[in-house]
């Protein structure tokens, strides 16, 4: 059985203007995922709608974290922006693909990887 923890730490990291990249510490469930929705919002908020999520350090994922990404998700795109997510691991990538939520988020292997491809494509704002 997995020993879930009910804390979650979140680390953000500005590596461009506009672009955050914030890693996820411990599990996000019922308990977890109000924090990881309103740490999210309020980067965003504060400017930075290209969001990349490292999830390399979460140990567990239930229905209520995969509904706080989806609505980070949203709330990116709402503000011109973007999600991706980065080495996610093997238990959540199977949620994400199961449910089809891998189709619209990008996924990386690396957190390198997301931030070079989130400077590489311009925000969703400026391609309406």
């Amino acid at each position: 059985m997995t020993d879930v923890t009910h804390t979650l730490h979140l680390t953000v990291q500005h590596p461009h203007p506009g672009l955050a990249l914030a890693t996820v510490v411990g599990d996000v469930d019922v308990h977890t995922a109000p924090t990881l929705r309103s740490g999210a919002l309020e980067i965003i908020q504060q400017g930075h709608a290209r969001l990349a999520l490292d999830l390399a350090q979460v140990g567990f994922c239930d229905s209520a974290g995969l509904s706080a990404i989806i609505g980070i998700w949203h709330a990116a795109q709402e503000a011109g922006g973007s999600l991706s997510l980065a080495a996610v691991p093997d238990r959540l990538m199977r949620m994400l693909s199961m449910t089809g939520v891998d189709s619209l988020l990008p996924v990386h292997a690396t957190p390198a990887d997301a931030v070079a491809a989130s400077t590489d494509s311009p925000p969703a704002s400026a391609n309406r």
